[in-house]
């Protein structure tokens, strides 16, 4: 069953819904109602954009205020419906990807205390999420991790630390493009290889990995699973999937996941050993409230699954 989905905030591929509270307490109402009980920010800001008014952020990269601390009703919610809630970190959209990793881990040190100063307090509040991304062992990814995992639970009196990472196979396509595969895509072993340094070098700093499980071919995927446990545990992270609901099969990007494919990675994760899932996400593509119509009939599809 699916614990736990990602509220994506700030999004920047996908269509925002522009809710307010009023539709942030009934999603929070229907995932209650299907078993979720962990949600996780996916980001507190993204270049100029932000969900929440830091002065670390206005002031360090020139952003945008918003109009409601989303932060703030995130973790009343969480508070209220006695969900467990993960703090996503910043993504300056620029640093790390550059190679700049120590002004990445600069700006988000700063983040991390001006939060946990502000929203620590929070019964809900229980971890974080580190929101760079990556799939192969590239720059200093590694050391970024590291930084940001080790300071965020020396800040919070050792709160969990989660990555969510994806895996570099034929559907790990541009957005930007009409294309759904590609050619020269990493192999098991790469895979196993660039994996096991990373989480070798993390090791007491990150302590759940969920990959994300939409990047490779159906066929394909049981055997990533298990070396994603496999790699994790040996590593002492605990390892869930981040089964996504939306649907990389297709040239429009990105619509709601036919019932059937999720049933079907659901269960490879359980043939694989894998015993929690989290979802990207279910806001925009599972909730009966979601602008896409089709995200309503695959939560009825989701429940039907749940009563059996």
């Amino acid at each position: 069953m699916i614990k736990g989905t990602f509220l994506d905030e700030i999004s920047h591929d996908i269509p925002h819904q522009n809710w307010g509270r009023k539709e942030w307490e009934a999603d929070f109402r229907y995932m209650k109602e299907v078993g979720i009980n962990l949600v996780i920010l996916i980001r507190c800001g993204y270049k100029k954009w932000m969900t929440y008014p830091s002065t670390v952020l206005k002031e360090q990269m020139g952003a945008y205020g918003p109009t409601e601390d989303l932060v703030k009703l995130f973790l009343e919610l969480s508070d209220k419906y006695e969900m467990d809630f993960y703090f996503g970190l910043y993504d300056s959209g620029k640093y790390w990807t550059a190679g700049k990793y120590e002004k990445e881990v600069e700006i988000n040190k700063q983040v991390i205390d001006e939060v946990w100063a502000n929203y620590g307090h929070h019964q809900s509040f229980k971890g974080w999420y580190i929101s760079q991304e990556t799939s192969r062992k590239v720059s200093t990814i590694v050391d970024l991790y590291a930084s940001l995992g080790h300071y965020c639970k020396s800040v919070s009196g050792g709160l969990k630390t989660l990555i969510s990472p994806y895996i570099d196979g034929s559907k790990n396509i541009s957005q930007y493009t009409a294309k759904t595969t590609r050619e020269n895509c990493v192999t098991l072993e790469q895979h196993k290889k660039d994996w096991s340094e990373i989480f070798a070098g993390i090791k007491g700093a990150v302590d759940i990995v969920a990959f994300q499980d939409g990047h490779v071919e159906y066929e394909e995927l049981i055997d990533f699973l298990k070396a994603n446990k496999e790699m994790a545990e040996a590593n002492d992270l605990e390892c869930w999937t981040n089964t996504e609901t939306f649907d990389r099969d297709m040239p429009i990007k990105f619509l709601p996941i036919k019932w059937d494919k999720l049933h079907l990675k659901m269960n490879l994760a359980r043939q694989a050993g894998i015993d929690k899932a989290i979802t990207f996400e279910f806001s925009h593509f599972m909730s009966p409230q979601s602008a896409y119509l089709q995200a309503g009939h695959l939560y009825n599809r989701y429940k039907e699954y749940i009563k059996k």
